[in-house]
């Protein structure tokens, strides 16, 4: 055998070694955790102001259709898929706090959480009633194109009537509106103007609602509306 042939056959050997440790290694790797499952309508690090809620909403369904408890650690957010995951830190104090999106609200203008009663004593709130908080996203669920529908709210009543009559007014001027029933003592029946698919086209539209008419905030449509 020749030397040349000699070193040849040696290197196949140490490469097919050095494949079946490298084989042998991977096989017991642990697999990389999966990224965060944030969709690209989710704006983390949003700010505003925060207020928080209990009776008369304490033991009845929340948006999501669980039942809410106010001493739970959850919130309602306007367009935050259900089941997210927030810090919410109290500017103010720095106090902070994680919650579980399971709610739709706060239907106030220029507020954009609603947190339970649990979650607004973790973070100095029950007294002020209101803060300037900045939204940290933790996690959330994976969501399909299906389910990111936005529209926009013009008005919520308590007076049935009053409500088909604005939808009616607004079905005119803007296109599709309808009515969703917002369950409380007594209910709340919502406005909500338009079918978007993105964040960016119903804020569009809600612009053009509040030069002409008043109040209007942009909300994520959900399966029950």
């Amino acid at each position: 055998m020749t030397l040349r042939r000699a070193i040849a056959i040696l290197g196949l050997t140490w490469a097919g070694l050095a494949l079946a440790g490298c084989a042998k290694k991977h096989a017991h790797a642990t697999a990389p955790p999966p990224p965060r499952a944030v969709t690209a309508e989710i704006r983390d690090g949003e700010t505003g102001l925060a207020s928080w809620y209990g009776h008369p909403y304490h033991g009845r369904p929340a948006a999501n259709g669980e039942i809410y408890d106010m001493e739970g650690f959850t919130a309602a957010h306007r367009t935050l898929p259900f089941g997210t995951r927030v810090r919410v830190v109290n500017l103010t104090n720095d106090k902070t706090v994680d919650v579980r999106i399971t709610d739709r609200g706060p239907f106030v203008e220029n507020r954009i959480i609603d947190l339970s009663h649990a979650a607004a004593v973790a973070i100095g709130l029950i007294g002020p009633g209101i803060a300037r908080v900045r939204l940290d996203i933790l996690s959330a669920p994976a969501t399909t194109t299906a389910q990111n529908w936005y529209a926009v709210q013009a008005g919520a009543f308590r007076d049935q009537d009053r409500a088909q009559r604005v939808r009616a007014a607004l079905e005119r001027e803007y296109g599709s509106a309808r009515l969703v029933l917002h369950p409380g003592t007594p209910p709340t029946w919502r406005v909500l103007v338009g079918r978007a698919p993105s964040e960016a086209d119903a804020s569009a539209l809600a612009q053009r609602i509040r030069q002409r008419e008043g109040p209007a905030f942009v909300v994520r449509i959900d399966p029950a509306d």
